[in-house]
């Protein structure tokens, strides 16, 4: 296990006396891909910004390799940051902006060079050092913004919504390209996106944000699977929750019907969250499954087909699945034990936003 490179503790922000950040505990590994993930206003960019020294917190301190760093500014940290917004040079040539922050350390004209070409490699763009910024396309911008960043050496790479102004197959491309300079720079990238499938293609470690507050922090898989709440289960994929009850350990009562599932602990007849994911709900005739219902809307998405089947309850269950089933098939509805997912009902509106374990 690689060891904790950059430390978070107690942090709280606020801004016009609106808390944005409320007594955050965050560790990030040496060599971690890690993405801050949640939704416009959830604190993820305002803690990426401390961690670069573009703010300070208001209470709480933050550790760089054991040192305290809170008040150091950027320019002082070993940390390099890539803005949505490029912000490349346009008067400069490509070589000259990726050179910037060399010159500034007054590094030799031949390192420079050298660097340069490293650089220019590494991001796939040999021999565009003479082409302008405006001459370039969006990704080709991103990636001279990403090289310019590299050339400093520094520990760690801040990327704050880096991918947001590309198109969808730019983007694709560039997080696979994000993920290859990740492996062979070894330095830790810390990622800010509101993109759940970008944070699922991408990272080591996921934190879920929302109102200041960490809800979830896990592998891709984790975060994906076993969402410790309904926002993680509901911000991250297609999800149907649905209130029900845990009649005992492994077996729950969902609106009406028994299923098996594999929970256990959460005692007898106790209000639940369950979570069902809508690939993991098998479609089969009337009176197979464990509850029937009628396909009522349907949209081919490409590699599925999505499908709402309604049950006698009124409840609209999604589905996704390659075999299609036409609006007004009967069909009953199974799902395999180990694909329910029981969660602890939250007791109030602030637990909903409370951090949990990591």
């Amino acid at each position: 296990m690689s060891k904790r490179l950059i430390e978070l503790k107690n942090i709280s922000k606020s801004f016009d006396n609106q808390l944005v950040i409320d007594e955050l505990d965050l560790y990030i590994r040496e060599n971690e891909f890690i993405t801050l993930l949640g939704p416009s206003g959830c604190g993820k960019t305002t803690t990426l910004r401390m961690i670069g020294g573009f703010e300070t917190p208001d209470k709480g301190s933050i550790l760089f390799d054991g040192h305290d760093i809170t008040h150091v500014p950027p320019n002082k940290r070993q940390v390099n940051t890539v803005f949505q917004k490029y912000a490349l040079f346009s008067h400069m040539s490509i070589a000259e902006n990726i050179a910037f922050g060399l010159k500034i350390k007054n590094k030799s004209k031949s390192y420079i060079d050298d660097k340069i070409k490293y650089a220019l490699k590494l991001v796939n763009l040999d021999g565009y050092e003479n082409r302008m910024p405006d001459s370039l396309s969006g990704g080709q911008q991103q990636r001279i913004a990403i090289a310019r960043a590299i050339v400093n050496e520094p520990k760690v790479l801040l990327l704050d919504e880096p991918l947001g102004a590309l198109d969808l197959k730019l983007r694709q491309d560039m997080q696979y390209e994000l993920i290859r300079l990740k492996n062979e720079l070894g330095i830790t990238f810390i990622y800010v996106t509101h993109d759940q499938e970008e944070a699922l293609t991408m990272s080591d470690t996921i934190v879920v944000m929302n109102q200041g507050y960490i809800q979830q922090i896990g592998t891709p898989e984790d975060i994906y699977n076993e969402p410790q709440n309904a926002f993680v289960a509901d911000f991250i994929g297609d999800s149907n929750i649905i209130s029900a009850t845990m009649i005992q350990d492994k077996l729950v009562e969902i609106l009406g019907a028994r299923f098996e599932c594999v929970d256990t602990g959460f005692g007898n007849m106790t209000p639940v969250d369950v979570v069902i994911r809508p690939e993991d709900i098998d479609l089969l005739e009337p009176g197979k499954g464990t509850i029937d219902g009628v396909v009522t809307h349907i949209i081919f998405k490409g590699v599925h087909y999505e499908m709402e089947v309604t049950t006698p309850d009124g409840f609209e269950w999604l589905v996704h699945s390659t075999d299609m089933f036409p609006v007004g098939t009967k069909v009953s509805i199974h799902v395999d034990p180990f694909d329910i997912q029981i969660m602890n009902k939250p007791e109030s509106e602030d637990e909903e936003a409370i951090a949990v374990e990591e």
